[in-house]
């Protein structure tokens, strides 16, 4: 399985912030869409990404005036990434390996959506399940003349 499956699951969904906005208006538009990141744009293109952990190291550093900063002061400007034609065992090793839990995706320079832990378990579990269920059917329907022989 490939990121692109994902992407066709997830479809299109793109939570961004401005590098000049403040902490402030990152955890707004975080919490009204209950996300852990937002990709950093600057016009058209991708600056960074912000999520959670770069958040609480903000509030953590400077707890009276982390809310006015700006968010390039703490984005992550180069992030590890995926593309559409990454194999899902090398997105989890990844995601696993780096500690990530958001993977901006980038296909021809350009920042299609952000990956997510769960995006990535969910796809595992229903790759799984169908997997199991072709499994299940092909042994219901043996045929009886080879289930005997074993």
């Amino acid at each position: 399985m490939q990121v692109r499956e994902i992407l066709r699951v997830k479809g299109p969904g793109l939570f961004t912030i401005e590098p000049q906005q403040t902490l402030a208006d990152a955890i707004r538009i975080m919490a009204e869409h209950d996300l852990g990141w937002l990709a950093v744009l600057e016009g058209d293109r991708f600056a960074g990404m912000l999520t959670f952990r770069e958040l609480l190291l903000a509030l953590h550093a400077s707890p009276a005036q982390a809310l006015s900063r700006k968010v390039s002061e703490f984005m992550v400007t180069d992030p590890v990434s995926s593309t559409p034609e990454m194999e899902l065992d090398d997105l989890r090793r990844l995601m696993v390996d780096q500690r990530m839990r958001f993977v901006p995706v980038f296909e021809d320079g350009k920042l299609l959506t952000v990956i997510t832990f769960h995006d990535v378990a969910k796809a595992v579990l229903e790759e799984q399940s169908f997997e199991n269920l072709v499994l299940k059917n092909y042994i219901r329907n043996w045929p009886e003349a080879e289930k005997s022989a074993d």
